[in-house]
């Protein structure tokens, strides 16, 4: 494991330890964001801890051609409760994310510093966000890094049921029309699972990554 000093740099992700811990320390900069993005690693910790840089082998991902949409689901669209937009209220999906209640989670990851470092990359244009509106109300979304041929989704959340999976298959729709190799999820969970995401080796990841 390697201790990030005031340098930009990141160790090679095949330097990552068992559980895809690759280095501790640096700073939320824009610059070394971005770095890590492109370079298949991203921030994780909480509040209080030193900054966490993870890059997971297998990892978790969206073939675009491969989301699963319900029946109920296409239902839900058809009937059209759901408005959509993009990038038009990136704060408010962010600061939802931190504070959207998850089940088997104590706290949030979404630090405040992230927010103000995730803010800034979405005026720079790199971190974009999903809005899901009912009624004029925003009750579900999500965002994540546009690295321009993948889509790194950080988080989503969901105030009223199927909102996220919305925003989801919204994104995924966008993606597929601008030619996006994949959606990147990062790590398992079984409910993105259930809507077609998978995971595969690290280095297969890496040369979709680097394809561009």
């Amino acid at each position: 494991m390697y201790y990030l000093s005031s340098d930009l740099f990141f160790p090679p992700v095949s330097e990552a330890n068992w559980d895809g811990v690759l280095a501790i320390g640096g700073d939320l900069s824009l610059e070394r964001l971005q770095l890590s993005y492109k370079s298949g690693i991203f921030p994780w910790f909480e509040e209080g801890e030193p900054i966490m840089w993870w890059s997971p082998n297998p990892r978790m991902v969206l073939f675009l051609g491969e989301l699963i949409v319900s029946k109920s689901m296409r239902n839900i669209l058809n009937r059209n409760i759901f408005t959509v937009t993009f990038n038009q209220n990136f704060r408010d999906v962010i600061s939802n994310c931190q504070n959207i209640e998850r089940d088997g989670q104590n706290g949030t990851w979404i630090t405040n510093d992230m927010i103000e470092a995730y803010c800034k990359l979405h005026e720079l244009g790199i971190a974009k966000s999903v809005e899901v509106w009912q009624d004029k109300v925003l009750v579900g979304g999500l965002y994540g890094i546009d690295l321009g041929h993948v889509f790194c989704g950080e988080s989503m959340f969901s105030i009223v049921s199927n909102a996220s999976k919305v925003a989801l298959i919204a994104l995924v729709n966008q993606l597929k029309k601008e030619d996006y190799k994949l959606l990147d999820c990062q790590v398992y969970n079984p409910h993105l699972e259930s809507l077609g995401c998978r995971e595969i080796d690290r280095t297969d990841f890496m040369k979709i990554l680097k394809s561009k």
